[in-house]
């Protein structure tokens, strides 16, 4: 059974914007929001508002030194802007906004209008980030106050342990890529860490350290099996357990010598 095809909804995508021009022109509490998500993608950021308008929240980043471009200036012409990727505004003048966004749609640059959704090319949702991992909830501009509240439910409901796993499984993939490059083996490749990833709790992934990552390459990868996690921790576990008893072995023998 296929999937249906349910119109009206926005395309959920990770935008890359790694080392793109933004350009956030507002100086108030939704502008700072904005900053933060812009500076999370890594984004070069130029803010632009005059300094007397910028909230607490942005005057402390740019005291922080984590603003890329700061103009004090008020725009009175989209011109101002200048070359770029994005562009969002969140200010009070609704007509300048408008003229903001009618520029950037002329340069096919995708631009966003705070709490205007006609003059928005993307939406922001609300986020949970833990880790490497994003979920970012969307009513589509209909309800942000939904998304937040949905949102706060889905927090609770994840682990502690699910930003470090992941972490971990990335450190997996790396080194099994790294282990077994051959392109033709991608699939089988695929295929083990799905099934490590489904036989193994979050908690299990969570402890993976890279002598862990070599012995479960060594032992499971190459038997083209995936070992049981308590049992292959008890084997871990054993052998150091083995290592410290030896040890403390030793240490009071030579204390009685």
């Amino acid at each position: 059974m296929y999937p249906p095809i349910e119109p009206g909804g926005g395309l959920l995508i990770a935008w890359q914007l790694h080392g793109k021009r933004a350009v956030l022109v507002g100086g108030g509490d939704v502008a700072a929001g904005r900053f933060v998500h812009l500076k999370n993608a890594d984004a070069h950021v130029t803010l632009i508002a005059p300094r007397d308008e910028l909230c607490d929240e942005l005057r402390f980043r740019l005291d922080a030194g984590v603003v890329d471009e700061y103009r004090d200036e008020l725009i009175t012409d989209p011109e101002q802007i200048g070359d770029c990727d994005m562009v969002l505004t969140a200010i009070d003048d609704a007509e300048m906004s408008r003229r903001i966004c009618a520029w950037s749609r002329e340069r096919r640059i995708p631009v966003n209008v705070a709490d205007v959704p006609p003059e928005c090319d993307f939406y922001f949702g609300s986020v949970i980030r833990r880790g490497p991992l994003q979920v970012m909830v969307s009513t589509g501009g209909n309800g942000p106050r939904i998304a937040r509240i949905v949102r706060q439910r889905l927090e609770k409901a994840l682990p502690p342990s699910v930003g470090l796993a992941i972490d971990k499984v990335g450190a997996l993939r790396k080194a099994l890529r790294q282990a077994a490059p051959d392109a033709s083996l991608a699939g089988k490749r695929m295929r083990w860490m799905t099934r490590v990833c489904d036989e193994w709790s979050l908690d299990d992934l969570s402890r993976l350290d890279d002598a862990a990552i070599t012995r479960l390459i060594e032992d499971g990868w190459k038997n083209d099996r995936v070992p049981t996690p308590w049992k292959w921790s008890a084997v871990i576990y054993g052998t150091v357990g083995t290592i410290l008893g030896a040890a403390a072995v030793y240490l009071a023998h030579t204390r009685t010598h």
